[in-house]
């Protein structure tokens, strides 16, 4: 009955979440932890026990993760990163041969979450508004440039005057060009979505996002707002979705009806303690579905809203590290 959270680096209120949840059903069991450095992911070091594993772009990645599961009586794996996610949802029906449960949505759902294009008409196909992208010979300033497949902020720009474009904006084909969404108007929003087995969404926490660092949110607050029924009428059944998505929306100030829909990632954020400790217990909700066979019910007014999270750097010690 025990859980791996792989490529857990820093991920330490997620591993103590599962930790804390599935010891509730079953005292014994423990919650791994994989990464390709162990002995440096604060994450591995508070699990109940780490694995060390070939880098993801390694062709061994998957067969080992079979093995230490089968070693390991691990039934469970919760995945983290992007770049991990097509892999094992390929390689899903490899895992349940072996009675090894992957909580990923489905190939094409993926899929069209990775490419920056391809969500933003998924988002028009379910009523909801995007930003505008502009071809790279017509635009209107200020504008904001992110690769097609990019995550974590890396390689984005927002382009204020026209001196800031550069032949790298201009002749890199995965740089999409966009209208700008001006944060004095809109607030922006990281939103955990929970889905059922049955791809039915069963929980929407809106977090207003304060301050972010290095891509992830550093100061959060939940709020129950015109987000929630938003969410319930466009999004309500996602065709593969599983398990915790967070999506991401601007919102205007004044107005709540206008609404923009950014990007999906179909995997837990780095955010999502926030919504853990505002009582949306996502982990909870997967272990009873995957490993008691409970139904889900709607889970739309379990949490608390206006809780305001403030992060701040902790320390793990490892005695005895030696390089």
């Amino acid at each position: 009955m025990n859980i791996l959270i792989t490529s857990a680096g820093r991920r330490v209120s997620l591993v103590r979440a599962f930790q804390k949840e599935l010891k509730k059903v079953y005292p014994q069991a423990k919650v791994y932890a994989s990464d390709s450095d162990p002995m440096l992911s604060a994450g591995c070091q508070v699990a109940d026990g780490f694995f060390e594993v070939p880098r993801l772009d390694e062709s061994l990645y998957l067969e080992s993760l079979i093995s230490i599961c089968n070693d390991n009586g691990i039934s469970q794996i919760i995945p983290t990163i992007d770049t991990e996610l097509f892999q094992l949802a390929n390689y899903k029906s490899n895992f349940e041969k072996n009675n090894i449960s992957i909580i990923v949505s489905s190939i094409d759902f993926i899929e069209k979450c990775r490419d920056k294009r391809e969500i933003h008409k998924f988002f028009e196909s379910k009523g909801i508004t995007v930003a505008k992208e502009y071809s790279k010979d017509n635009y209107k300033l200020p504008l904001f440039i992110k690769p097609i497949d990019g995550s974590r902020s890396v390689d984005t720009h927002l382009i204020k005057d026209q001196k800031d474009i550069t032949e790298y904006h201009l002749n890199n084909d995965k740089l999409m060009f966009l209208e700008y969404i001006d944060h004095n108007e809109f607030d922006e929003y990281t939103c955990d979505l929970y889905y059922s087995k049955t791809n039915k969404l069963k929980c929407a926490v809106p977090r207003k996002r304060l301050e972010v660092r290095d891509g992830e949110v550093y100061k959060a607050v939940t709020k129950n707002n015109a987000l929630v029924n938003y969410i319930k009428k466009h999004l309500k059944h996602i065709e593969g979705a599983v398990g915790c998505l967070t999506v991401q929306f601007f919102m205007h100030k004044e107005d709540n009806t206008k609404i923009v829909g950014i990007e999906i990632n179909p995997r837990f954020g780095g955010g999502f303690p926030l919504s853990y400790l505002a009582n949306a217990n996502f982990p909870k909700w997967i272990i009873e579905e995957y490993k008691l066979e409970q139904t889900i019910e709607d889970k739309f007014d379990v949490w608390e809203s206006d809780l305001l999270m403030i992060r701040y750097d902790d320390e793990v010690l490892v005695h005895g590290y030696k390089d």
